[in-house]
Formats: structure tokens, C-alpha cells, sequence
């Protein structure tokens, strides 16, 4: 992997791994942050309401610094901890994965679910595409309608990707900067009276 990269997901996959009438179905997602992360499982929770667990790991950052998993309900280290590991094992990072469990009737036994948890994670990496992508920062940056130009064409020539953006009385934007031309493009920001430039 070339230096100022990370591997992530290109778009939501989903997997599926059947074991004695249990049915456990992954979805990955490609994710910036915890919010992001809490928006899709909650999604999830609601399409899948009558599944008996939604276990979940997620890894974020560049280097898949921070990263969180649940059991939800299940023996401890059962679900989360394997999900996880896929997420290690793949070596991508903000990426999210949701395995929902509809009950078969049988339980499997902590080695079984251990298993389980892993294969419907694994399927669903399997079927995701892997790219590679240049590091880059998160920033949110809210000025009024008349500095929309001028914050626009900076974010335009510096490359920037435009995550979210709203355009009203307020506007605000959120983008990813390259974290070889961040300094550059935070110093051009700043440098625009009175708009707010947060880092995520």
C-alpha cells in the first residue's frame, strides 16, 4: 500500500451465513465517523425490527485506530469480537459491518456463534469492493450564502471531496481534504472574515 493511503470498501455489501435454522446477514458500509456508524445501524435495527440480535464492529480512522464492536445480547466476545477481526483480517479501515441474527430455534453454542459471526462478516467483505484511497481529513466549514463562491472555488481548486452540503440563509459543507494540500487549504479558509471551519 503506497504511503498516504488506506484501504476501505467502495459501497455497501451484504453477506449471509445459515447454521441450524439460524440465519445471520451482514451488511458492510463504508463510514467517516461514529455518527455516520450509529445512522446505519440504526437503519438497520428499523428494516430488520423483528431479528432477535444487530451485532456490530466498525473500525475508523486511517490506520483503524478507533474502532468499537457489540455482542448485543449475545455471549460476550461471541459477535462483535469476530465481526472485527474480519475487519482486521481484510485490513480495511472506516468501514462498518451489522450482522443480524433471525433465530433458528437451535442455539449454537459460543463456538458456533463464534464461527457464525465471523463467516456472514466474511461474506460480506468478500463481496465489497476493496480500493485503496488517499488519506485525507474531514472538516465542516458553515458561511453565509454570499462567501459561498469564494469558499467553493477553494474547495474546488484544492481538490476536495464534497461530502454534505447545504446552501440557505446559513450554509455549511462538509468535505475531505488531502492531507498533503491541508494546511494550505485550512490557511485559504481561515483566511475568508468570518466563516467556521471545524475538523472531525
Amino acid at each position: 500500500m503506497a504511503e498516504g493511503t488506506y484501504k476501505t470498501i467502495e459501497s455497501s455489501s451484504e453477506g449471509l451465513y445459515k447454521e441450524k435454522g439460524s440465519k445471520f446477514i451482514a451488511f458492510a458500509f463504508p463510514v467517516l465517523s461514529e455518527d455516520d456508524a450509529k445512522a446505519k445501524l440504526a437503519e438497520i435495527q428499523k428494516k430488520h425490527h423483528a431479528a432477535r440480535h444487530h451485532c456490530w464492529a466498525y473500525k475508523l480512522g486511517n490506520q483503524g485506530e478507533r474502532f468499537r464492536c457489540s455482542d448485543d445480547g449475545e455471549p460476550s466476545n461471541s459477535a462483535g469480537k469476530p465481526i472485527l477481526g474480519q475487519l482486521e483480517a481484510f485490513g480495511v479501515t472506516n468501514v462498518m459491518v451489522v450482522v443480524v441474527r433471525y433465530f433458528g430455534g437451535i442455539l449454537l453454542g459460543v463456538g458456533g456463534l463464534v464461527h457464525a459471526y465471523k463467516e456472514a462478516a466474511k461474506d460480506a467483505l468478500t463481496q465489497a469492493v476493496v480500493v485503496e484511497k488517499i488519506i485525507q481529513s474531514c472538516y465542516s466549514v458553515h458561511f453565509s450564502y454570499e462567501q459561498s463562491n469564494a469558499v467553493m472555488n477553494i474547495l474546488k481548486r484544492m481538490g476536495c471531496e464534497i461530502v454534505q452540503q447545504t446552501f440557505e440563509l446559513t450554509c455549511s459543507v462538509r468535505f475531505m481534504v488531502a492531507q498533503k494540500v491541508e494546511k494550505e487549504c485550512v490557511s485559504a479558509l481561515q483566511k475568508i472574515a468570518e466563516i467556521r471551519l471545524e475538523d472531525e
